[in-house]
């Protein structure tokens, strides 16, 4: 797969193009790649997708912008998974914003990427202040498909839908909605060994963004291993208020610094909260070991 970080003088190869944020890679967003792939195959044209950095609401509000579902290199993985030969990642920035619908058109999908077929939600809104529309893709002749709304549960399957199951901790709802655990990736660094030092050493795994979906303690498998996730800023540990994804992974001893890992989340155990102490954060760990034991001894 070939990702680029910018919009190409020109593109020889005709493309099928998915255009979308694709947070949180959903039901929705999968049934769309799947219908690229297939579409470009009967065409005989290269699936392609096209995705901003940040978020258009990131860029204009921050601090009103939806939380973070999956970061750049997650949403990659998973395009190339779903057969996406290229990828272009666009820096949304003022100059993008101010880029016109026609412009976005004629300069950037027809001239630069060589785009014949583009699929978007019917949603879809492009160019400066949101004025392009499906209908200006149609009637400035692209092959344009309209993908449908794709439901889970009765419900229309969309990114805030999964960030309201986060968030409530329902995970097995967020479950419905993804078609797979929710989960985060990233390296495994070096902190200050604080749970060595209480008898239960974790992989701090970084977080490449500071507003996730969810808060607190978790069970949960990394790569594959049950462990005992904590994400939040450790209220017991004084003078220690950045985010972080702590793993304990039960019955391991091996060593996991500097590999990328995968946590899937699994079950909440609680929320995180503040001890009067390290005993009492210790003995609090235990149980979390024992209910994340319970946990999938029974699934």
């Amino acid at each position: 797969m070939q990702i680029y970080r910018h919009v190409p003088l020109s593109n020889r190869a005709p493309l099928a193009l998915a255009i979308g944020n694709f947070d949180g890679l959903h039901l929705g967003h999968q049934a769309l790649l799947a219908k690229l792939v297939g579409v470009a195959n009967q065409q005989q044209l290269k699936p392609a997708v096209m995705t901003f950095e940040p978020h258009p609401r990131e860029f204009f509000s921050p601090q009103n912008a939806p939380t973070r579902l999956s970061s750049m290199r997650e949403k990659l993985e998973y395009f190339d998974e779903a057969g996406v030969k290229d990828v272009f990642v666009l820096r949304f920035n003022h100059a993008f914003s101010a880029i016109t619908s026609q412009d976005f058109m004629h300069k950037v999908l027809r001239k630069s990427l060589n785009a014949n077929t583009i699929l978007v939600g019917g949603d879809f809104c492009f160019g400066a202040k949101r004025q392009g529309t499906v209908q200006d893709l149609i009637g400035n002749g692209f092959d344009l498909i309209d993908f449908p709304q794709v439901e889970a549960n009765g419900e229309r399957v969309s990114s805030t839908l999964v960030r309201h199951a986060l968030a409530a901790g329902d995970l097995k709802q967020a479950y419905h909605f993804l078609s797979r655990p929710y989960s985060i990736s990233g390296k495994v660094v070096h902190g200050a060994k604080r749970g060595k030092q209480l008898g239960y050493p974790t992989a701090n795994v970084h977080m490449r963004h500071e507003r996730p979906a969810l808060t607190g303690v978790y069970a949960v498998k990394l790569d594959g291993r049950n462990g005992v996730a904590n994400l939040g800023v450790r209220p017991t540990i004084a003078g220690i208020p950045k985010l972080m994804l702590e793993v304990y992974v039960i019955d391991f001893n091996g060593n996991l610094y500097d590999q990328h890992v995968h946590v899937q989340f699994f079950h909440k155990i609680r929320d995180e909260m503040k001890f009067e102490g390290l005993d009492a954060l210790k003995a609090q760990i235990a149980l979390d070991v024992t209910s994340a034991q319970d946990f999938f001894k029974h699934i």
